[in-house]
């Protein structure tokens, strides 16, 4: 491997650890700062949606524009569109309504989903230019990169806290946003402005004609994500709330979380088998992992409804055992897409994979705020073992030979 390679990778995961500090800063800041304001679990749960819901687009555009243009390009465009939407939602005054203020944070809220989607699919197209074929060397710079990113975002949930008590909620955004703004500056001065570019699909035909392996992975991984946000974004909290615990006590446990969960997404190389291929041992992992973390929500779910006594102690330690199978189920499937991927149109593809996530995310965050309404906790704990049963189904799909994975839908 050259030291270019090394070196490029080092500079956009250092960039992608800058942004997913801000951006996990973000949500917390959000979700005190309204909170704090009065608005219920379920109008918080509002002003993410369009968060999500850009993210699916943002994701197929792109992969494809980062295909054309150059990923550094696209990495920088993220940044940007970040930066403006930090400035956009610090402009929310506490003199409007409740209405314009909602409407003019989910806005906001949209154009920032837009600058993550577009960050994140720009920095994991590098990945699979810069580690180039050793599928042992893409195993670990994919789970490094993951892990560390989530640790990081961990890192912002405590961040947007503590920015929010020293800095108020305007303050801390602009700080965000100078700050982004030097990330940005150090991106355009070391990376390569034309890195990954290679022809684009020049049509929704071709750009849609992915191959077999990256079509079911990224159906998996819409269950996958929906089954951890049908909980995390709105039921865990509230019903930790309910329970009795501190608001300081439920972000920090869903800082502590987030952080273990990229500490072991780090660490999954260690955690699965390793073949030649790249596929053997790999795709069996998916589906083994796959299987076990569906068995959790289903079992917190039966305890709960056969009344088993303190859930407030037994939900939060079963949620940390889903944690470290989710962690290495969400490690194999980031390092198979890029096994599936094709190098020329890598980002395409993962663009396209990306943007199965974020559709995963936006079900997941509609969801929980509807299940708890309906059902509680067991209701949303419910959804995302059906969920996961989808995505161990699709898992078992998934090819295993090379060749099975070389042909493209049309």
């Amino acid at each position: 491997m050259n030291s270019a390679g090394t070196r490029n990778y080092a500079i956009v995961t250092a960039a992608y650890w800058g942004f997913t500090l801000t951006d996990g800063a973000l949500r917390m800041l959000v979700l005190l700062h309204f909170f704090r304001l009065g608005y219920s679990p379920f109008t918080l749960a509002l002003l993410f949606l369009l968060y999500e819901a850009a993210g699916i687009g943002a994701n197929l555009i792109g992969g494809w524009l980062a295909t054309r243009f150059g990923i550094a390009r696209m990495l920088a465009v993220g940044l940007a569109t970040q930066i403006s939407g930090f400035l956009l939602l610090s402009a929310v005054s506490p003199d409007w309504g409740a209405a314009l203020s909602v409407l003019w944070v989910v806005l906001a809220q949209g154009v920032c989903g837009v600058a993550k989607d577009l960050t994140k699919t720009a920095s994991k197209s590098a990945i699979k230019l810069t580690a180039g074929e050793a599928s042992g060397r893409l195993f670990k710079w994919v789970a490094f990169f993951t892990g560390s990113k989530n640790a990081m975002k961990g890192l912002g949930f405590f961040l947007g806290g503590f920015l929010l008590e020293v800095l108020g909620f305007r303050g801390a955004l602009w700080a965000m946003a100078a700050a982004l703004a030097l990330v940005l500056a150090g991106v355009l001065l070391s990376l390569p402005p034309l890195m990954g570019k290679a022809r684009a699909s020049k049509s929704a035909r071709e750009l849609f004609a992915k191959n077999r392996g990256v079509n079911i992975l990224a159906g998996a991984r819409v269950f996958l994500f929906g089954a951890r946000d049908v909980w995390f974004v709105v039921g865990l909290p509230v019903f930790l709330y309910a329970a009795g615990w501190s608001f300081t006590m439920v972000g920090g446990f869903l800082a502590l979380w987030t952080i273990g969960y990229g500490v072991v997404q780090a660490l999954a190389p260690a955690l699965v088998r390793r073949s030649a291929d790249g596929l053997s041992a790999e795709v069996p992992a998916a589906r083994a992992w796959s299987f076990a973390l569906t068995l959790v929500p289903a079992g917190l779910a039966l305890a709960m409804l056969a009344g088993a006594p303190r859930p407030d102690l037994y939900v939060p330690l079963g949620l940390c055992v889903f944690g470290l199978l989710f962690a290495v189920n969400s490690s194999v499937h980031s390092y198979l897409v890029l096994a599936y991927a094709g190098s020329e149109k890598a980002a395409e593809d993962v663009g396209f994979y990306y943007a199965a996530n974020a559709a995963g995310r936006f079900a997941g965050t509609a969801l929980s705020g509807l299940l708890f309404l309906l059902g509680g906790l067991p209701a949303c704990l419910i959804g995302a073992a059906l969920m996961l049963a989808a995505c161990w189904a699709l898992t078992r799909a998934l090819p295993v030979a090379r060749g099975a994975v070389l042909a493209r839908t049309a």
